[in-house]
């Protein structure tokens, strides 16, 4: 699947800012399975400086320097992408998940190495309730991915998803304790439970290709940025997991970024001088095309 991605963040303040600084993940990330034609930016007041480079871990990122006064920033990303689903390994031939931590340890490859990085609690998957809920997915000798797969179905199955009773700062055990929350939330829960259990995931952010009710149009602008989590599983990589909608990814989820979690992949993050209070409005549009930008 090829597809046309447009995200327009929007923030406006109740005065001038004299100077802010950002950080954005907003270019498609390189990936075995994606394939970028094209990705550009248009940001309003234009940056006094901006430059590409590249995060710890590997993600594509723009920092940008506005020294113009302005009560308004608007951050266009328009991305052509090409999708590829990737084979998925039989979840029952996968190893026993108490063996994955062992296989860790004896392992000096790049590839463990930097799994092994993501078996540890970052800020936004700190939990004293994830073990315990984490459990009934993973008895003693389970393969590992389906024990994974059991624990995202159970996530989509007892959490209600639900927009505007979290924000990106709400502890994984409140989560817990009231079963609602948003993408971010369920990936950042699945990550700790998994992590609880000394197993490697990493936060995923990017897009889903949504589809309208039947009979309706798409609406322009009216998707959104998604987020889910890969699970690291031993001779088979890392595998993607969407607790959101209980499903693998496959040719409809689009990558950004990944980190530890969504602190480390923010869409647009930074600092201002001035301005007061802010608000941010994001439109986003993930359009599928039948062929690549010309080169």
């Amino acid at each position: 699947m090829i597809y046309d991605i447009s995200h327009q963040t929007t923030i406006t303040y109740t005065w001038d800012v004299a100077l802010s600084q950002h950080l954005l993940h907003l270019a498609p990330r390189p990936c075995p399975h994606q394939t970028t034609y094209h990705h550009s930016l248009i940001i309003e007041p234009a940056p006094t400086l901006s430059k590409q480079d590249w995060d710890y871990f590997g993600n594509p990122t723009t920092y940008l320097t506005v020294e113009e006064p302005h009560s308004k920033l608007s951050i266009v990303s328009t991305s052509q992408v090409e999708i590829n689903a990737m084979p998925r390994p039989d979840p029952a031939s996968t190893v026993p998940w108490e063996n994955v931590a062992g296989y860790l340890a004896d392992q000096a490859d790049p590839v463990s190495l930097d799994a092994s990085q993501f078996v540890f609690e970052s800020p936004s998957t700190v939990s004293a309730e994830a073990e315990a809920y984490a459990r009934p997915s993973f008895p003693a000798g389970r393969p590992i991915l389906e024990g994974a797969l059991d624990l995202m179905s159970r996530i989509f199955n007892e959490f209600k998803y639900k927009g505007g009773v979290t924000d990106i700062s709400t502890p994984v055990d409140r989560v817990i304790a009231g079963k609602q929350g948003v993408c971010q939330d369920f990936a950042h829960l699945q990550i700790a439970c998994l992590r609880s259990l000394g197993l490697p995931a990493r936060y995923v952010s990017g897009y889903l290709r949504t589809h309208p009710p039947e009979g309706q149009e798409r609406k322009i602008g009216a998707d959104a940025s998604h987020a889910w989590l890969a699970v690291w599983v031993p001779d088979h990589g890392w595998v993607d997991l969407d607790p959101t909608n209980d499903m693998m990814p496959g040719d409809e989820h689009i990558t950004v970024a990944w980190g530890r979690d969504y602190g480390d992949v923010s869409p647009v993050n930074g600092m201002v001088l001035g301005g007061g209070e802010h608000k941010v409005a994001v439109a986003v549009d993930v359009a599928p095309v039948n062929e690549p930008a010309p080169v």
